[in-house]
């Protein structure tokens, strides 16, 4: 099984680069951002309290994320792997994630950080407001997810590193360049 981190901040391609990796791999993703997106659309109880706490531009709790990845994930045990997308963004959730994979007798494979500068970053999400009018990229929450990633979600990657998964891929340039990239990321065993 190929279980794949995708990492980076907001606007990093992490979203683009899953739909080329998906088919190439024949993966499922798994974004807590749209599952986040999913459950407020429904109005569920979930998605109420998940509302409230992004409209504040706050990290949602790692016991509400971590139950609802453990969800997807047992929906779907015929995946030949995943693509985490979003997910760890704490030393607390990779260990949950860690521990959740083993008890399936799997692992992550890889960690992909995309690195984008902060400038290219704010651009590419004022130009994705445009398209897709999410809240979560208006300006002002925009500046507090960044600010979240490069405060504390970063942390994440010593983590990783420690286990020698973490490969770093510049996000900036052509898509397709990036993916080849990140496709050799994937398939280098160190």
């Amino acid at each position: 099984m190929r279980n794949i981190i995708l990492f980076g901040p907001p606007g990093a391609g992490k979203g683009t680069q899953s739909a080329k990796l998906i088919e190439k791999y024949n993966l499922v993703h798994i974004s807590t951002g749209d599952l986040f997106r999913m459950h407020i659309k429904e109005q569920t109880e979930l998605g109420k309290r998940v509302k409230n706490l992004l409209d504040e531009g706050i990290l949602v709790p790692d016991s509400i994320t971590i139950d609802m990845l453990e969800e997807e994930v047992t929906k779907n045990p015929q995946a030949s792997g995943f693509i985490f997308d979003g997910f760890p963004r704490t030393v607390a959730q990779a260990e949950a994630l860690d521990k959740f994979l083993a008890s399936k007798s799997s692992t992550i494979s890889k960690v992909v950080q995309l690195d984008v500068n902060e400038n290219e970053l704010k651009r590419r999400i004022a130009e994705r407001q445009k398209v897709s009018g999410r809240a979560d990229d208006e300006a002002d929450k925009l500046i507090k997810r960044i600010d979240e990633y490069f405060t504390k979600t970063i942390h994440v990657v010593p983590y990783y590193e420690q286990q020698k998964k973490v490969k770093l891929v510049d996000g900036i340039g052509d898509i397709d360049f990036i993916f080849g990239e990140i496709c050799h990321a994937i398939e280098t065993v160190k």
